[in-house]
């Protein structure tokens, strides 16, 4: 299916999730559904870098929280539409991610995973100790009543920009996969040493996608202080974020772009659930049953397990 078709299609499914989700006429479906379609984000954020190349990145809520903390600063200093905020947000955690590629990049496996995580710690502690958006202490963000164009209550707009994002995202990540960067990405995943050999650009790759990869999970973080209406380091250094932008595409399967999707569904979804009935600290706990539980029946995910359930 060409790019422009699936595009197509992507779109439509798009549509269709936010009539239904208007049609429903409850608030809670947008409270939900933003959160889940957020996840969508960071899972395929995570996969362009993780799942693709094989460099494993424990450093999510880093560049999460960067483009949250980039819209607190928009929204005090300018009078940005959110789509912009979120534009320029992207920018700032692309290029702090071609930084760390940069930096780290000459690091593999366990080595790489640990700088990232150190990266988080160093801009955690930055964050805490910069007191224009709110330092330790935390920032509110008032919230408009009303949602520009929509006329509904802005958490319906707030759930159109992350389903658009959601869009873009999963289709950058299905062109990536099937052009000549998936191509090199892949090189560098089954065997680096024996791309490099070959002649493939693995380090300008990479940095490629550590690029991708954090513009897009600050993207998914620029929305958040009009969600939460209160942000601080804490819960925007969350580890939550880390665990299940790797959990999920684990759990769905890294080697394609579907596989993100459907981990973040599957267990956005079941956390939300949770959250209602049971408890929102159940969350971590479903999460890590599941990674295990996949680990052990199915290594390469529900995509993987459906491959070899067909070949059977």
């Amino acid at each position: 299916m060409r790019d422009g078709v699936f595009l197509l299609l992507l779109t439509a499914v798009a549509t269709a999730v936010f009539t239904a989700a208007r049609l429903i006429d409850n608030a809670y479906v947008f409270f939900a559904g933003y959160v889940v379609l957020q996840y969508v984000v960071l899972a395929t954020a995570w996969n362009i870098l993780g799942g693709y190349t094989g460099y494993v990145n424990f450093g999510t809520a880093a560049f999460f929280a960067l483009g949250a903390y980039a819209t607190v600063t928009l929204h005090k200093l300018t009078f940005l539409p959110l789509p912009l905020m979120t534009v320029v947000a992207g920018g700032i955690s692309g290029l702090v991610g071609l930084a760390m590629g940069y930096l780290t990049l000459r690091l593999r496996g366990a080595f790489f995973s640990i700088a990232t995580l150190a990266m988080a710690v160093v801009l955690q502690t930055l964050i805490t100790n910069w007191d224009f958006v709110g330092g330790s202490r935390g920032a509110y963000i008032v919230r408009p009543q009303q949602a520009p164009l929509l006329g509904g209550d802005y958490i319906e707009y707030l759930f159109l920009v992350m389903l658009v994002l959601a869009v873009v995202a999963v289709g950058t990540a299905r062109s990536i996969e099937r052009s000549q960067l998936g191509y090199g990405f892949a090189a560098i995943r089954d065997d680096e040493l024996a791309a490099e050999a070959s002649g493939v650009p693995t380090l300008r790759l990479k940095l490629i996608a550590t690029t991708l990869s954090g513009a897009f999970m600050g993207m998914a973080g620029a929305p958040l202080p009009y969600y939460v209406t209160f942000l601080d380091p804490t819960s925007g250094f969350s580890l939550g974020y880390a665990v299940n932008s790797i959990a999920m595409p684990l759990i769905g399967g890294t080697e394609s772009w579907l596989g993100p999707v459907i981990g973040a569904v599957l267990l956005g979804s079941l956390q939300q659930v949770a959250t209602v009935t049971i408890s929102s600290a159940l969350n971590l706990l479903i999460v890590g049953l599941m990674l295990v539980g996949f680990v052990v029946v199915a290594p390469n995910g529900i995509l993987g397990l459906a491959r070899r359930r067909v070949r059977a």
